[in-house]
């Protein structure tokens, strides 16, 4: 990507925060100016950034499925895929519990639950009365069974139905078919299977250059979401839920900054300040959109041409990665439980919070990679140590800034586990390149 690209899709997003929050400082608390920003919003500012979101979600499904099919066809045999593989989920899962570690380190030694006034404590209960309906669609009255037969669903009868519902949840299942539909490719090697891999190839040839069409249009695009957002909510997202909101962006900035910069120096031999200098386009795409899949082309995109990473290894761990390696999302599910828990009075032993924090690793990677995917695997986790599950009502109002910052490091880490995957790895690019962007 164009260093000229990456500067104006800064631009566009400090533009939109700037421009969002100083229209919402303008109206004020004036009902009527409120009304008519919000129509000038949804009317006009948001339909231009739902542009760009939906051409980056068109590329997802034809990326993961040649991605995932061409990576495991090219690996060469099964001894080397669970190799790969097992890395990856290893890799994963330590990042995700060290992640959750962070957040309950800070809430306990912050308790942000514990610093509300009785009078805000009823506001806010107030408000999840109000919410009552909102809440029940949120969470999603099947959930806590969705979770429990998150491994006997993870094989599609139906790949086409999984592929239509991959953004409600069935992208792993979707995922799942790639994978052995790419076993199955490099197993059959033939002329005729030859004809197809060509054609999965072109596949991917022609979504990377759909993706740098999109990329083009990114910096309007990203201006017009993160307006949205910073118009609609203004400074509210400080106001009092502060505490909890700030411990959460603590624990996502100690976990991005700290941790993975530890890891990429020790493990991956890679200087963590040139890593992150080359995701900028990662890092704000994911902010502007709050979705790992809708960042999943440029991830790609990125991970090839900035980072280097051999496309096979790409491939196979960012694709996989999407949906299931999602740090921002464990750290925040495990800080909301324990904020929640002191909100309502429920003491939690350590055995209960270790609970969590295995609980909050599980769901982390059934959580689909889509805007506000986390929040109905919530539910099932307050409900199991006792915290009332329509408490996830308090935290709705703040949930979609959080859900931007926590996407950040989905994807970071998605990357940080590319690279470690790709340490000894030999280079092998696809023989197919994409063209460059337009």
């Amino acid at each position: 990507m164009k260093r000229n690209v990456q500067r104006w899709i800064l631009m566009g997003l400090v533009f939109g925060l700037a421009s969002g929050l100083l229209a919402n400082f303008l109206v004020g608390s004036n009902p009527e100016a409120q009304k008519s920003l919000k129509d000038v919003v949804e009317s006009y500012i948001q339909p231009v950034g739902k542009i760009f979101l939906r051409l980056l979600f068109m590329t997802v499904l034809p990326l993961v499925f040649s991605c995932l099919a061409l990576g495991v066809s090219e690996l060469g045999n099964l001894r080397e895929l669970g190799r790969m593989g097992v890395k990856t989920i290893v890799f994963t899962l330590l990042l995700s519990a060290t992640s959750v570690g962070v957040g309950l380190l800070l809430v306990n030694v912050i308790q942000p639950g514990k610093g509300i006034s009785s009078e805000l404590k009823d506001g806010l209960f107030k408000e999840v009365e109000a919410k009552k309906e909102e809440i029940s669609q949120k969470a999603g009255g099947g959930q806590v069974s969705r979770l429990e037969s998150l491994v006997s669903s993870f094989i599609p009868q139906n790949p086409v139905a999984s592929a239509v519902r991959a953004f409600d949840g069935e992208m792993l299942s979707f995922m799942f078919f790639a994978l052995i539909f790419g076993i199955a490719l490099g197993a059959c090697r033939s002329e005729r299977t030859g004809a197809l891999t060509e054609l999965l190839k072109g596949l991917y040839d022609v979504s990377m250059w759909l993706v740098g069409f999109a990329l083009g249009l990114a910096p309007v695009g990203v201006a017009a979401l993160t307006f949205s957002i910073a118009a609609l909510l203004g400074g509210s997202i400080l106001r009092t839920l502060g505490a909890y909101v700030l411990t959460v962006l603590l624990g996502l900035a100690i976990q991005q900054f700290v941790v993975y910069s530890l890891v990429l120096r020790v493990a991956c031999g890679v200087n963590a300040l040139r890593f992150f200098s080359s995701i900028r386009p990662v890092i704000v795409t994911a902010f502007s959109t709050s979705s790992s899949n809708a960042t999943l082309p440029t991830t790609l995109h990125v991970a090839r041409t900035s980072l280097g990473i051999p496309a096979k290894v790409a491939n196979f761990v960012l694709t996989l990665g999407s949906t299931f390696n999602q740090n921002g999302t464990a750290l925040f599910e495990g800080v909301t439980v324990l904020f929640l828990a002191q909100l309502y009075g429920v003491h939690l032993t350590l055995d209960q919070q270790v609970q969590v924090l295995l609980m909050s690793v599980l769901a982390g990677v059934g959580t689909a990679g889509v805007p506000g995917g986390s929040i109905p695997l919530i539910v099932p986790v307050l409900v199991s140590v006792g915290v009332p599950g329509e408490g996830i009502g308090v935290i709705l109002g703040v949930d979609r800034f959080l859900d931007m910052c926590r996407t950040v490091l989905n994807v970071t880490g998605d990357l940080v586990a590319a690279q470690f995957v790709a340490r000894g790895e030999p280079r092998m690019e696809l023989s197919a390149r994409a063209e460059s962007p337009p």
